[in-house]
């Protein structure tokens, strides 16, 4: 009878099994992305080597920074969508080839201080916003700039490939102020052409100056100054078209703000000690509360 039992308790539960697997859909056919990093075993990461404190090198050499840990946590979720534990791998781009880094596949996702807008938008995928800034000016201190009206007949530094590059251009025109326009490769490079008095200012997304200004302990020698000359929201780039991981970032962001994973993180990068042992101590604006909220919103 024991026998008998244990058989029929078998057959019932093979009977089961048999009736769910038919029951169940077959598994999502992977493309685009995540197909690549399924192959792989391993998702590329373009990272910024002076965005701080978004994306840049630790004083060993590793790429850290707010950014870097929000893409840490797509990578989490990448591994469970693909069912194995993919590596990460990193790749330094500049503002100018960030997008071409994209674009070609040469990585998968890019971390760093990116703006997000509808020209750029036509060639690669975003994010939802991670950050909000905007272009402002840094001088050191006593100059007489204040504003970039007063930079008629003087100098300022822009990164090659940013948007606070098409911004001076343009506010020139339209207002007619003249001046030089220095273009460097990376926002050290610019810093350094302020730092050694060969231009009057550096522009760029205010958060990447007084990034700048506490890495380098140099607050009673510069200011930042000026009115915001542009809107720069931050996004995560990855390829354009790509719908299974444009629905897998979606949902993890969202999983992150309800969480509340993206204010700790961002309490970590702009209110405590960074790794060097500057502090931006940056309150997180109320503009990105919302959007943080917004995005932690039960999707419909």
């Amino acid at each position: 009878m024991r026998l008998a039992a244990v058989l029929f308790a078998c057959c019932l539960a093979l009977a089961a099994t048999a009736a769910r697997a038919q029951s169940e859909e077959p598994p999502v056919e992977l493309t685009g992305t995540l197909a690549k990093v399924r192959a792989s075993g391993a998702v590329t990461i373009a990272y910024r080597e002076s965005s701080i404190p978004f994306s840049y090198l630790s004083p060993r050499g590793e790429p850290i920074g707010y950014s870097i840990e929000l893409c840490r946590k797509l990578v989490d979720s990448m591994s469970e969508a693909v069912g194995r534990e993919l590596q990460v791998r990193f790749v330094p781009v500049t503002s100018g080839t960030r997008m071409d880094a994209i674009v070609s596949g040469r990585a998968d996702l890019e971390c760093g201080s990116t703006t997000s807008n509808l020209e750029r938008a036509r060639r690669v995928g975003f994010s939802p916003t991670i950050f909000v800034s905007g272009t402002k000016l840094m001088v050191k201190r006593g100059s007489p700039v204040k504003s970039f009206r007063d930079l008629r007949g003087r100098s300022v530094v822009v990164t090659a490939g940013t948007t606070n590059e098409e911004t001076l251009r343009q506010l020139s025109k339209k207002f007619n102020v003249d001046y030089r326009i220095v273009v460097a490769r990376d926002h050290a490079e610019s810093f350094a052409e302020l730092e050694a008095g060969r231009v009057d200012a550096f522009a760029t997304d205010d958060v990447l100056l007084y990034g700048l200004i506490a890495s380098h302990g140099v607050r009673g020698k510069y200011d930042v100054v000026g009115e915001f000359l542009s809107y720069d929201p931050y996004s995560i780039m990855y390829r354009k078209g790509d719908a299974q991981l444009e629905q897998l970032v979606k949902d993890t962001f969202h999983d992150l703000a309800e969480d509340g994973e993206v204010e700790r993180q961002y309490k970590r990068w702009f209110l405590q000690r960074l790794p060097s042992g500057a502090s931006l101590n940056l309150p997180m604006s109320p503009h990105l509360e919302t959007l943080i909220r917004a995005m932690a919103a039960k999707p419909e």
